[in-house]
């Protein structure tokens, strides 16, 4: 009987001891490791040693949790593995400033491409046999040729048919160019025929890149891969262009002074000549008729021989009708984010933290909080709160951070403002001009750009506290923000200005926060001060994303070589998206809502759907020809752009802007007497033509729009293509019917087409003018 209670008391002790091995391996199953950012300064004064402060702030959220890596130097705070539950709770622990979930990483890639998934695109190039037969040609400020990402190694000789040349210079031989780099040319007649000669203590008269601005799209485009590549050890990675199999030809046609237009037409025709087949340009001058716009003439010869023009968007967002490169035989690319940031944070003294944005690396700042001043109540200048050179007061600055805002002079040109007053950080706030958008820097002294609302908060502190103290955090590097992308608030909008029934810009790219190859000239600011020399740099602007887009547009020509210009940027357009998986429209920094076509176009690109997109919308010099008579171009004004000599529009012809074949829709409508409302509709048709690039199948159209005060209806006729074959082409009609609304009223939506397996989006944009 003993026997038998012992043995039912072993087996329960089992059982228990079973059930507890059970539980805590489902507690442990639901722990991850999260990193914990802490204010360091914030150490309650009970503590001496920072790791004490770390070890109880998290035993005051888990018994059982222990501290895997304290970091004390790059990073403040501590590792260690939480539930989610627990997470939330030390997230609201005095002095955390954020507790955020590991990330797996791997040494594989910098942002961008895994963003874009260009891993699904691997040995597509490969496959296709052609990938390195193709040629970027990029325009811009030069090219630094050490860099690694012009290695070629792996590379076959030079295309037989092309046709560039190495130009040489003092600095600049025969041997700077190879078979990934494979051309490389100056054009400055222009430059200095207006500004002088070039002042060749300054930068260098031959290819060579003195700017940087140039090496980063050029490899951004189509650099090959670079392991171990980063910032000073931000955005750590291998580095590689959207098209690394792609060759490179420099043209430069930026100088100090300016880009100008007789040297960029000269360099576009030696590109073409040379035998490019992608074109990108980082540049841009407002907008103009075509016929005086040098890009989109020198574009309209390169679009007939083949080579497509991918030109940047411009820099003058958020406000409407920034946009430059808006001619509809150019891509024109707009910016967006990626999911990866540069945290750094801003502590005050009353114990609030705000986060911004930094890639500042050298020594930090002390451990205890230094006295916080604005710049504007530190000077006698009355734009003394922007940092401008020699406009603050040493004596009221002095072993002080300062808080400079944004605006006017360059933003890391105000740290070294600061630094030269005796300041020893800066806080730069934005104003109502940039509003929430935050672009990181690699600052001289430690700072940090924080948004608008946090400028304001730090400044109201500043006025209401007698003696405001503050010190900055810095994070590293962070990847997996959510949501992105995100349209940057710098980023050009439309609508179009010199045609408003063609929709611009076309598509969105990253653009900001872009790590690549930097010029060994001058530092990552680019100021003369700034002595540090990197491989690689971090900038941001539609620049940035142009190359991506060229690049990309190589890497589809790689696969589809016979493809024209027009259904290549088709495909890049017709499967970009619009909103995330959650559903909701890409979001717009400077509005804080959805974007809308006038910011997006057609969305952000995608780059493996882009490779086979089921249907284009093609074009020729033809089609293009029909949309200048469609503007009632002269035959003088054709001519300029076309060079067709005494070319005239048929007057027997129907000429429509809306029978463009282009993948999106800009819809116009008259407002009936001025702008009152009327109860009567009109009704605005399209007409477009699909051309079938993949398997026989049936596309059956959907098509809606949403526009305040009103509502419009859309009938696509045919509203079901069947195609029997690749190559056949089917056309179909497009019905926009909407009552009369006010002059400005706005409207948006899509039209898309598919099989089942192929989605074809295109945009649609209506206006009431």
């Amino acid at each position: 009987m003993l026997h038998q209670h012992s043995t039912m008391t072993s087996t329960l002790i089992l059982s228990v001891l079973v059930l507890l091995s059970a539980t805590c391996h489902v507690l442990s199953s639901n722990r991850q490791t999260y990193i914990v950012h802490m204010a360091k300064s914030e150490m309650p004064a009970k503590f001496t040693e920072h790791h004490d402060w770390y070890h109880s702030s998290l035993q005051s959220v888990s018994d059982s949790a222990k501290i895997l890596y304290s970091y004390n130097t790059i990073v403040h705070g501590f590792s260690t593995r939480l539930t989610e539950e627990e997470a939330e709770a030390l997230a609201d622990q005095y002095g955390v400033l954020s507790v955020n979930p590991e990330v797996r990483y791997e040494l594989h890639t910098t942002r961008t491409p895994e963003f874009l998934h260009l891993d699904k695109t691997d040995g597509m190039e490969t496959q296709s046999g052609t990938g390195t037969d193709v040629v970027v040609g990029v325009l811009d400020t030069g090219v630094w040729p050490e860099r690694k990402s012009y290695d070629d190694s792996g590379f076959g000789p030079v295309p037989a048919n092309w046709k560039g040349t190495c130009q040489t210079g003092k600095d600049f031989n025969s041997s700077s160019c190879n078979r990934k780099l494979i051309g490389a040319q100056f054009f400055s007649k222009g430059y200095e025929a207006s500004m002088g000669p070039i002042d060749e203590t300054k930068e260098s008269r031959s290819p060579r890149d003195n700017d940087g601005h140039g090496t980063h799209t050029s490899s951004t485009a189509a650099g090959s891969p670079v392991s171990d590549a980063n910032l000073l050890g931000y955005a750590s990675g291998t580095a590689r262009g959207m098209a690394a199999k792609a060759r490179v030809a420099a043209y430069k046609v930026c100088w100090a002074g300016g880009c100008f237009s007789s040297d960029i037409l000269a360099g576009m025709e030696a590109a073409v000549s040379d035998g490019c087949h992608v074109l990108s340009l980082s540049l841009g001058g407002g907008s103009a008729d075509y016929y005086r716009d040098s890009v989109a003439i020198g574009a309209f010869s390169a679009m007939e021989k083949g080579v497509l023009v991918s030109c940047s968007a411009g820099n003058a967002g958020p406000s409407p009708s920034t946009l430059s490169n808006v001619s509809p035989w150019i891509t024109t690319v707009g910016a967006g984010t990626l999911d990866r940031d540069f945290p750094a944070y801003v502590v005050l003294g009353n114990g609030k933290n705000y986060s911004g944005v930094s890639l500042y690396s050298g020594k930090p700042l002390p451990n205890s909080p230094l006295p916080l001043i604005y710049a504007g109540n530190a000077t006698n200048s009355s734009s003394g709160s922007l940092c401008m050179p020699n406009t603050l007061i040493p004596e009221k600055v002095a072993g002080k951070i300062v808080l400079c805002d944004r605006g006017i002079n360059a933003r890391v040109q105000k740290g070294y403002v600061v630094n030269g007053a005796g300041g020893a950080g800066m806080v730069l706030a934005n104003t109502a001009a940039n509003g929430e958008e935050l672009v990181a820097d690699a600052h001289l002294i430690p700072a940090t750009g924080v948004g608008e609302k946090a400028g304001n908060a730090i400044k109201s502190y500043l006025t209401s506290d007698p003696n405001p103290t503050a010190t900055i955090q810095f994070g590293g590097t962070q990847v997996n923000i959510r949501p992105s992308p995100v349209v940057a608030a710098f980023s050009s909008r439309g609508p179009n200005t010199i045609t408003p029934e063609i929709l611009k810009p076309d598509l969105i790219a990253p653009g900001v926060n872009i790590l690549a190859a930097w010029t060994g000239a001058v530092g990552p600011t680019g100021l003369s001060v700034d002595q540090r020399r990197v491989e690689f740099n971090i900038i941001s602007g539609t620049s940035m994303s142009c190359p991506h887009v060229s690049g990309l547009a190589a890497l589809i020509k790689s696969i589809h070589p016979d493809w024209s210009p027009a259904a290549v940027r088709s495909a890049l357009m017709t499967t970009a998206y619009s909103s995330y998986s959650t559903g909701d429209g890409i979001f717009d920094t400077a509005t804080g809502e959805a974007a809308t076509p006038f910011d997006i176009g057609a969305g952000h690109v995608d780059p493996p759907n882009a490779v086979d997109p089921g249907l284009v919308y093609d074009l020729t010099s033809e089609d293009y020809l029909d949309f200048l008579c469609a503007l009632n171009y002269t035959s003088y004004q054709i001519a300029a752009v076309a060079k067709r000599s005494n070319y005239t529009c048929d007057s027997t012809k129907s000429y429509a802007v809306s029978n463009l074949n282009y993948p999106s829709f800009s819809v116009a409508f008259a407002t009936a007497n001025g702008d009152a409302t009327g109860s009567a509709t009109t009704t605005v048709k399209h007409v477009r033509t699909v051309t079938n690039v993949g398997a026989a199948g049936v596309y059956k159209a959907t098509a809606s729009a949403k526009v305040d005060g009103g509502a419009v209806s859309i009938a696509v006729e045919p509203s079901e293509l069947s195609f029997s074959k690749s190559g056949e082409k089917k056309s179909y009609t497009v019905s926009f019917t909407a009552p009369s609304l006010p002059s400005g009223s706005t409207g948006f939506g899509q039209l898309v087409w598919s099989d089942g397996k192929h989605i074809v989006a295109s945009p649609i944009a209506l206006t009431w003018t």
